[in-house]
C-alpha cells in the first residue's frame, strides 16, 4: 500500500511514545526525577505512565494496515508470521532481562518485562482481530473483557483487591513463576508486566485496531473531532469508573486502558489534524525518525544504560561507580545541578539515539521485527 499521511502521523506517534521511554526510563539519578516522569506509586496517572500504552496503542493501529495488506484472513503464512515475531519479541525481552550476561543466575532470571508483554499483547489482538473481523463485535469483546477484568479481580480478592501485596495479578505470577523471577522494585516480588495483567493490555492494542481500521482514506475536520470526541469521552468514563475501580498502570486496570486510550485517541487526533489536514510536518521529522525504528530504539537504549550501569569507574578512594552514575555526577550535575542535571542526562540520550537513528533513516535501513 502507498504511505499516506495518516501513517506519517502514526509514525510521528509511536516515535513520541518512544522518545518518551527515553526520556522516562534513563534519568541522571533516580532520586532527583520531576514528578510527571516517575511512575505512579501505585494508583493515578502520570506522563511516565502514558508512554507504554501509547505504544501499544499505536502497535493496535500499526497491525490494521499490516493485516489488511494480507486480506485480514487467518491463513496459515500469516498465523505463522504472526507467532513467529511473538516469539521473537518475548525472546529478545528476556534477553534483555539477561543482559550482560556474565554472571547471571537462570533461577532468579525476570521472566516478564515490556517486549514480553509487547509480543503477548500484539499475539494476542493479532489472532482475535483475524478471526473477529467486525469492528462492532471487537468493540464488544473490548467492553465485556475490560468488565470481566474488573469483577475478577474485585470478587477474587476478600479484602484489598486492588492493593500491591493482595491482588490477583501478583498472586497468579508468583504462582507460575515463583519469587524469584519477577520483578522487585516495588519493595516486594511483583510484577508490573504480569500475565493476567496483559488481557487488559490485549484491549490496548485492540483500541488501537479499531482506530486504524475506522480512519477513511481522505480524513476531514469533522471526522478528527469525532475521534477527539470519543477520546474525551472515554477518558471521562475512566474517571467515573475509577471511584469504584482504581486507575493503577502496574496492574493494568480497565479504568487504566480507557483512560490512556482516550488521551491517546486525542493526541493521534492532534497528530493528524497537524500533519494531514494543516500540512504542518517539518516539527515532527524527529518523531518520524524515531518512529521508523521504533523497537530498535527502545532496545538499543535499554542495552546502552545497562552497560552504563555495569561499566564501573574508580573513584580514587578505593572504590567504584557505574559510568552512569560517573557522568551524572561529573557532567551533568556541575552543569544544571541535580534536578536538572538528571533531566539534562535523559535528554542527551534522546538527542545521543536521535543521531543513529537518523544515520539509519538516511541509509534507509528501517529494522524490522
Amino acid at each position: 500500500m502507498k504511505p499516506t499521511q495518516r501513517l506519517i502521523a502514526l509514525d510521528v506517534f509511536r516515535g513520541f511514545a518512544i522518545a518518551g521511554m527515553i526520556l522516562v526510563n534513563t534519568p541522571g539519578s533516580w532520586s532527583h526525577v520531576y514528578p510527571p516522569l516517575l511512575h505512579a506509586k501505585w494508583a493515578g496517572l502520570t506522563f511516565a505512565d502514558i508512554v507504554f500504552p501509547f505504544f501499544l496503542f499505536a502497535v493496535g493501529v500499526a497491525m490494521y494496515f499490516s493485516l489488511r495488506k494480507k486480506g485480514l484472513k487467518p491463513d496459515a503464512p500469516t498465523l505463522k508470521k504472526i507467532g513467529k515475531r511473538t516469539a521473537i519479541l518475548f525472546f529478545i525481552g528476556l534477553l534483555l532481562n539477561a543482559f550482560p550476561f556474565y554472571g547471571l543466575n537462570i533461577f532468579e532470571l525476570r521472566i516478564p518485562g515490556v517486549l514480553q508483554r509487547i509480543a503477548l499483547a500484539y499475539g494476542i489482538a493479532a489472532v482475535i482481530v483475524l478471526y473477529i473481523k467486525q469492528l462492532k463485535q471487537l468493540a464488544i469483546l473490548s467492553v465485556a473483557t475490560l468488565i470481566a477484568y474488573w469483577l475478577l479481580l474485585y470478587f477474587s480478592v476478600a479484602n484489598g483487591p486492588f492493593e500491591l501485596e493482595t491482588n490477583l495479578v501478583r498472586k497468579i505470577d508468583l504462582a507460575i513463576f515463583g519469587t524469584g523471577h519477577v520483578w522487585d522494585g516495588f519493595g516486594i516480588p511483583f510484577d508490573p508486566e504480569g500475565l493476567l495483567s496483559t488481557v487488559p493490555a490485549v484491549i490496548s492494542v485492540i483500541i488501537g485496531f479499531i482506530t486504524g481500521a475506522s480512519l477513511p482514506e481522505k480524513l476531514e475536520t469533522k471526522y478528527i473531532t469525532q475521534y477527539a470526541g470519543i477520546g474525551i469521552a472515554l477518558i471521562i468514563l475512566s474517571l467515573i469508573w475509577g471511584l469504584h475501580f482504581p486507575i493503577i498502570k502496574a496492574i493494568w486496570t480497565s479504568t487504566f486502558v480507557l483512560l490512556t486510550s482516550g488521551i491517546a485517541l486525542v493526541t493521534l487526533s492532534t497528530f493528524l489534524w497537524l500533519i494531514d489536514l494543516r500540512k504542518q510536518q517539518k516539527w515532527a521529522f524527529p518523531l518520524i525518525v524515531f518512529g521508523m525504528n521504533s523497537l530498535f530504539a527502545y532496545v538499543l537504549s535499554s542495552v546502552w544504560a545497562t552497560l552504563l550501569w555495569t561499566i564501573q569507574i574508580p573513584t580514587g578512594e578505593g572504590d567504584k561507580i557505574s559510568a552512569y552514575t560517573w557522568i551524572y555526577e561529573h557532567w551533568m550535575v556541575p552543569i544544571a545541578g541535580q534536578l536538572n542535571g538528571s533531566l539534562l542526562f535523559a535528554v542527551l540520550h534522546i538527542i545521543l539515539f536521535y543521531l543513529v537513528l537518523l544515520w539509519l533513516y538516511r541509509k534507509r535501513i528501517f529494522i524490522r521485527i
